[in-house]
C-alpha cells in the first residue's frame, strides 16, 4: 500500500466528521492504494458512531481504539497498524486540501526525503485578537510564514503534527514517539512531534518543509485567549521538564540555582512589559514567564525521582 493516513481522536466526534469529508475530497492519483485509520484515545462522546457511518460508504476508512491516554500512544498505535510505506499525520480539527496526499508524496518523492512536514492556515471561530500576531501562531499549530520547498536542518523550526509525513523506516530506525510527552486527555502538552524530528535530523535522515502540501486547522475561540496561552505555555513546560529535564549541578529541590536569577528577571521584564511595551510584545514576555513557571513545578514534582536515583 502507498500510503495511510492516521488522524487521532479524542472527544471531537462533530469535528473528526469534518475531517473525514475533507479525506473524502481528496484526489488520489489513479491506482493509488492508500487507507486512512481514526485512532480514538478513549473518546467519551460518539467518537465510534461517526466512524461507522462514514464507513458504510467508504470503506478505506478504519477504526481503531487505544486505551492509553496520549497523543503519542495514539499515535504509536497508527503507525502500528498501518499498511502504508508512508504515513501522514492530521487532527481531528484539521481539513486537508483535495491535492493534499498527491502533494506529499510527491514531494518525499522529488527530494528523496524521509520526512516532510507542510503548510497549516488557520480557520478563525472567532476574529483574533490584535495582540495575535504570527510569532504566537507556533501555539496553535498554524505554520503560515514560508510557502515554499526547503529542507530541514537542525535549528530551525520542525514541522507540527496537523501536517506530517514520514517513510515507514523512519520509526524502524529511531523509534516510535515518545510517550511522556505531548497532550494527554486535556493537558495541553506537546513537544512530542518536535522530538521526533530532531531524532530525524540526528540521525543524519533528510527532512523538507513542503509548501504546497496544505491543510487549513480549525481555531476555536477558546483558544485565541491569553488564559488558554499561559495554560499552554505552562502546562508544555512543565511536561517537558518533567520528561527532559534541565541542566546543572548545583541545585534546591532539584531546581538548579541559576533558574531562581533566571525567573526573577523575567517577573521584571514582564511587569515592565505591561507597563511600557505594546500588548504584543509585554505578552511576549509573560509567556516566556508561564515558561519558567511551568519548568519549576515540572522540576519540584521530578525531585523525589532524582532524589531516589542518585541513591
Amino acid at each position: 500500500m502507498d500510503a495511510s493516513i492516521v488522524v487521532c481522536t479524542y472527544n471531537r466526534a462533530e469535528s473528526l466528521r469534518d475531517t473525514l469529508r475533507a479525506l473524502q475530497a481528496l484526489q488520489p492519483a489513479a491506482g493509488r492504494a492508500w487507507e486512512v485509520i481514526v485512532v480514538d484515545n478513549n473518546s467519551k462522546d460518539h467518537t465510534k458512531a461517526v466512524v461507522e457511518e462514514v464507513q458504510r460508504t467508504w470503506p478505506l476508512l478504519r477504526y481503531e481504539f487505544e486505551g492509553a491516554q496520549g497523543l503519542s500512544h495514539a499515535r504509536n498505535h497508527g503507525i502500528g497498524c498501518a499498511r502504508g510505506e508512508v504515513i501522514l499525520f492530521t487532527d481531528d480539527d484539521v481539513l486537508p486540501e483535495p491535492d493534499w496526499l498527491e502533494r506529499t508524496l510527491a514531494g518525499l518523492h522529488e527530494y528523496e526525503a524521509d520526512a516532510c512536514g507542510g503548510w497549516i492556515g488557520p480557520i478563525w471561530e472567532t476574529p483574533p485578537p490584535a495582540w495575535l500576531t504570527e510569532r504566537f501562531y507556533g501555539f496553535l499549530a498554524v505554520r503560515t510564514d514560508r510557502s515554499d520547498d526547503y529542507t530541514m536542518t537542525a535549528d530551525a523550526q520542525t514541522p507540527y503534527g496537523a501536517n506530517m509525513a514520514f517513510r515507514r523506516g523512519v520509526f524502524e530506525r529511531v523509534g516510535a514517539f515518545d510517550t511522556t510527552r505531548g497532550r494527554k486527555g486535556a493537558v495541553l502538552a506537546s513537544g512530542e512531534d518536535g522530538e521526533m524530528f530532531e531524532r530525524i535530523l540526528a540521525a543524519g535522515m533528510k527532512v523538507v518543509f513542503l509548501g504546497r502540501s496544505r491543510v487549513h486547522h480549525k481555531v476555536e475561540g477558546f483558544r485565541t485567549t491569553k488564559r488558554y496561552f499561559r495554560r499552554w505555555r505552562f502546562q508544555t513546560s512543565r511536561n517537558i521538564a518533567q520528561s527532559r529535564g534541565v541542566p546543572g549541578a548545583r541545585r534546591i529541590a532539584n531546581i538548579p540555582l541559576y533558574l531562581f536569577s533566571q525567573v526573577a528577571r523575567a517577573t521584571i521584564r514582564t511587569l515592565w512589559g505591561h507597563l511600557s511595551l505594546p500588548p504584543e510584545e509585554a505578552f511576549q514576555r509573560e509567556i516566556v514567564l508561564c515558561h519558567f513557571a511551568g519548568t519549576l513545578r515540572g522540576l519540584w514534582l521530578t525531585r523525589s525521582t532524582v532524589r531516589e536515583s542518585k541513591e
